[in-house]
């Protein structure tokens, strides 16, 4: 679709479409667990004498939806609602928590990585000039 077709549909109606596909793709979203504990000296064996940790959403991180450049009826109504602000590299951005409130205390990187993605092609679809900045904490 195009700037047109986002003009048919309201730019909250996007948001909305965007943060249900941002849910659905967390929901479907099975993180690579892992177990964390002290190093054998410096190797990557666990010393299991020690207490060892097993972490379900996998390893911690986080991700964000950028939309570049930042203008539009989206940013605009993103900066209405106040969600976003300005991103570091140029663009408007949001955090994957804010369109997966479902996730808003969780620090799985791939859960995060998933609600933004889900946002992201909801967004791409209409037209918008979006992608996911996603990092490892």
């Amino acid at each position: 679709m195009t700037q047109t077709a986002e003009k048919i549909k309201s730019a909250y109606d996007i948001l909305v479409e965007a943060s249900e596909a941002a849910e659905a793709a967390v929901k479907a979203c099975t993180p690579r667990a892992i177990i964390v504990g002290d190093a054998i000296g410096l190797s990557n064996e666990i010393d299991e004498s020690k207490p060892t940790y097993y972490i379900e959403g996998g390893v911690c991180g986080f991700a964000s939806v950028v939309i570049k450049p930042a203008r539009g009826s989206i940013v605009a109504e993103l900066k209405k609602r106040k969600i976003g602000s300005a991103h570091y590299g140029g663009g408007y951005s949001f955090s994957s928590w804010q369109v997966a409130p479902s996730i808003r205390r969780d620090q799985s990187y791939e859960r995060a990585v998933a609600a933004a993605r889900g946002a992201v092609d909801v967004l791409k679809k209409y037209g918008v000039n979006a992608y996911v900045d996603a990092r490892i904490d």
